[in-house]
């Protein structure tokens, strides 16, 4: 057996500020990179082209990223129960290191490779989370269980010491060249271009693939964004949020890097206004984990709703009311504008997430799994628990102590995108007409028809109140 220790990446492209990474290199100098592209997620009818071609550009980095440093990153495609302890075995690797995940799917995997490598002798890295700053097994309430509720998991979370980065990679060795072709006749292939895999996406992306571009996006962010954030991120026209969520999702910048960013933005101002919106975007890093968390000990999310009212709820599931939503052809400007942003680039911001999702739900009657999924096989971001958590807050459904959260698509408009700016971009067919008339909805059919857009699909007054008695009649159930 050799010193070499095999560091699988899943949601974590990068070699700095990588956990699992740091702790493979204080073992040993040869640690090589492998990446599986794994058929259990890839041939999901629920996956994003968008997402598949930002994935495949982290891995182009990644790749370089490990020339750069004196090794490489092996791809693998197929099940990687097999394909993961195959190389290892082929290699005589000493070990195989990985980070931690909360989805269900993942759990179940890497339980069934820890066994396999085990019954090779071939080590693990026992339990080690990357992800997030906190393991779910940490942040426990005073009767040790774990939080439903965020406002007391974000008082217990924001009180405990964060971790510094990891230490980047460096100084490595990697495979010979006879460990190449050992590599490659154990099933290692050149990394596949995403339409390769059958994705085709060409209408660019809202940030650039990899950890150096995500890098520049928290630092312009936490220049000066950061300090506006609280005023300025629920104004879809306005660029007031960071983006970060892609480079997250799939790990292209590390958790305690950004931590450690918002820690020196907070500590070089002093002005009241700025400190607090640093707070709150700090506090929406946390809703990220508390959702995590929540998936990690609840993994019956992923099936549905949490709220018990909610878990057999008569939903209509108007076929034709959905296919308008996700066409952004509800006749509701503020829904379709969001709905064609996402359809178009791949996301939408998060203010109109919970727009569209609540119309999904109060308003259309439609089962908030069916926007989740339409959501995942739209966006860039797409990630289990962030989408879980985001639908079942706007549904109801979930971990909310309010009970009922209806928005009015109009009142969002008028509050949100005071001057129709956002509307008008993503409808250039309503640019014309005056912002009062944008932002309300009260556009008559016959100026509807002449620029063909569609009238409104249901009334929403009346769909709310249908939505409240059925909800009662829930409840009394």
């Amino acid at each position: 057996m050799s010193d070499l220790i095999l560091f699988w990446h899943r949601r974590d492209l990068r070699i700095s500020d990588n956990t699992g990474l740091a702790a493979a290199r204080q073992r040993t100098q040869k640690v090589v990179g492998v990446f599986c592209l794994d058929p259990n997620i890839l041939e999901r009818d629920d996956v994003a082209p968008v997402r598949v071609t930002y994935m495949i550009g982290c891995l182009q980095q990644l790749q370089q990223r490990y020339a750069q440093v004196g090794s490489q990153l092996l791809i693998l495609q197929g099940e990687p129960r097999e394909a993961i302890p195959a190389l290892a075995t082929a290699l005589s690797a000493k070990a195989v290191f990985w980070n931690w995940d909360v989805e269900p799917y993942s759990q179940v995997r890497d339980r069934d490779i820890i066994e396999s490598l085990k019954e090779k002798g071939i080590q693990v890295l026992e339990e080690n989370w990357d992800q997030i700053l906190h393991s779910p097994d940490d942040i426990f309430t005073g009767s040790n269980q774990p939080y439903t509720v965020f406002t007391p998991f974000w008082r217990n979370w924001s009180s405990k010491p964060k971790a510094a980065p990891a230490e980047t990679l460096k100084n490595v060795e990697g495979l010979s060249e006879q460990e190449l072709q050992t590599a490659k006749q154990a099933s290692a292939i050149a990394l596949p271009t995403a339409k390769d895999l059958g994705f085709s996406w060409e209408n660019g992306l809202v940030i650039e693939p990899g950890e150096a571009a995500a890098g520049e996006r928290l630092e312009q962010f936490c220049h000066r964004a950061i300090e506006e954030y609280k005023e300025q991120r629920n104004f879809p026209a306005y660029d007031g949020t960071s983006q970060l969520s892609a480079a997250l999702k799939f790990g292209a910048i590390g958790i305690r890097r950004v931590w450690a960013a918002t820690v020196e933005a907070m500590e070089n101002t002093r002005s009241d206004e700025a400190q607090t919106s640093i707070r709150a975007w700090q506090q929406e890093l946390a809703w990220r984990e508390f959702y995590q968390h929540a998936m990690y000990h609840f993994p019956e999310l992923e099936q549905g709703a949490y709220r018990q009212q909610f878990k057999n709820f008569p939903y209509e599931n108007n076929e034709e009311y959905f296919q308008a939503w996700c066409e952004g052809r509800t006749g509701y400007p503020i829904v379709d504008a969001a709905m064609r942003q996402m359809n178009n680039i791949g996301w939408m911001h998060n203010r109109c997430r919970m727009i569209v999702a609540n119309f999904l739900t109060k308003d259309l009657l439609i089962d908030p799994r069916l926007g989740e999924k339409y959501f995942y096989q739209r966006l860039i971001d797409g990630d289990l628990s962030a989408n879980n958590g985001g639908w079942q807050w706007s549904a109801s459904s979930g971990m909310d102590p309010k009970p009922i959260r209806i928005f009015n698509p109009a009142s969002q408009a008028q509050k949100f995108d005071p001057e129709g700016e956002y509307i008008r971009e993503w409808l250039p067919e309503l640019r014309s007409f005056d912002t009062e008339e944008l932002l309300s909805g009260n556009i008559s059919k016959r100026d509807r028809a002449a620029v063909d857009y569609p009238n409104p699909i249901v009334d929403h007054k009346i769909q709310q109140r249908q939505f409240k008695v059925i909800y009662q009649q829930q409840k009394e159930l």
